[in-house]
């Protein structure tokens, strides 16, 4: 047996300042990438109103994007458990347009 200590694991100290707090609502995202990235625009779009603004963009590694999935299937599937299936019958608010389609 070692005289060696088991190394602890490393705790990474998160802060958020209030304007981050308080968030951004979105009720649609839109996911492009390219080779090097996943860029998710997150959007709120008003009933009746003929332009919506991107309100965020989130800029993902392809690894990274991957964590995100799974970590929000696992999410999702404890919300499910706790407050049953979540429905999305609805189509989608409106057509989207973005104009030419770009690489980023």
């Amino acid at each position: 047996m070692s005289d060696k200590k088991a190394p602890k694991p490393k705790q990474l100290d998160i802060a958020i300042d209030e304007e981050v707090a308080d968030g951004v609502y979105s009720n649609l995202a839109i996911i492009n990438h390219s080779a090097s990235e996943f860029i998710v625009d997150f959007i709120t779009v008003m009933p009746g109103a003929p332009k919506a603004r991107v309100k965020s963009r989130v800029i993902l590694t392809p690894e990274h994007a991957k964590r995100f999935k799974k970590a929000l299937e696992d999410n999702i599937q404890r919300f499910e458990n706790v407050h049953g299936t979540i429905e999305t019958n609805d189509p989608p608010p409106i057509p989207l347009n973005f104009g030419p389609a770009g690489e980023a």
